[in-house]
């Protein structure tokens, strides 16, 4: 068992110790309500093992705190996967983290993106994938399949083009000057930008360099109210706890309501590439 999953399971386990202290019962007090042997209050607190969807109801029934119910459970069943280094998630290669992606957009109906420092994956070009997803190969010291990665990369964005999901992305305006492959491919890059304002069921929003800095976040996509992904440098968050999931959404659309859309996000754009150009 790794540290994060080790460190996970005791802040679990601490969450549900203050509920039962706030609740005035001792845990053999609570064992005894719940049915079990005395010694188990103490191993579920101290993270020595992991609770079952039954052991929080029964926290929750007995203390009292069954609005808790819901983020407990989330925070339950992600323990395992809500912290993955990279070279777990990237130890076969690129291709199988495409693959992921694809099928966590496919079940999602609304896809609200947001990166500070380069296009989203679903906006790229092959050539800017190509690109950024050699740079992310040699970084992590992966297994070569960059061309299938791209391949998948390409494959993924089908779903822009079907009518039940709907899109909202949000780019720093960094992200029009930071260079990924050539001068070439960020020309590319940003025509292709240019193109996807005013597509159906897509918005675009870029939020200018001078905007005060109301949220300083790390890159992070959210799949409907239901799962944030946040990629780090060394590892991936998953988050599905709805208390979690509801601060980044708050994060979105005050990150929104900063960026600008139509011809004021086409002139950044312009902008960007006439620098390119010149």
């Amino acid at each position: 068992m790794t540290d994060s999953v080790h460190d996970a399971r005791e802040a679990l386990g601490a969450r549900l110790r203050e509920l039962r202290r706030s609740a005035g019962l001792t845990g053999r007090k609570l064992a005894e309500l719940s049915g079990w042997h005395q010694t188990k209050v103490s191993k579920i607190e101290y993270g020595r093992i992991k609770p079952s969807d039954d052991d929080i109801r029964a926290y929750c029934a007995h203390t009292g705190a069954e609005d808790q119910l819901p983020d407990l459970l989330a925070t339950r069943h992600n323990i395992e996967t809500a912290y993955l280094e990279w070279r777990k998630v990237l130890g076969t290669g690129l291709k199988r983290r495409q693959q992921k992606s694809l099928k966590l957009e496919a079940e999602a109906t609304f896809i609200r993106d947001y990166q500070p420092q380069i296009v989203p994956g679903l906006l790229q070009t092959a050539e800017y994938a190509e690109a950024k997803l050699r740079r992310g190969m040699e970084f992590h010291q992966v297994p070569d399949d960059l061309d299938e990665a791209v391949s998948k990369r390409m494959e993924r964005q089908r779903i822009l083009y079907q009518r039940d999901h709907r899109f909202h992305f949000l780019i720093a305006e960094q992200a029009l000057y930071a260079t990924v492959g050539s001068d070439d491919i960020m020309i590319g890059q940003l025509d292709r930008l240019a193109s996807i304002i005013g597509m159906p069921r897509v918005a675009l929003g870029i939020v200018a360099a001078t905007a005060e800095a109301l949220v300083v976040s790390t890159n992070f996509v959210m799949f409907d109210n239901r799962l944030v992904m946040v990629e780090g440098t060394a590892a991936e968050l998953t988050i599905t706890q709805p208390r979690e999931i509801a601060v980044y959404g708050r994060a979105f659309e005050t990150l929104a309501r900063q960026s600008v859309t139509g011809d004021k996000a086409r002139d950044l754009i312009r902008a960007a590439l006439e620098r390119r150009r010149s």
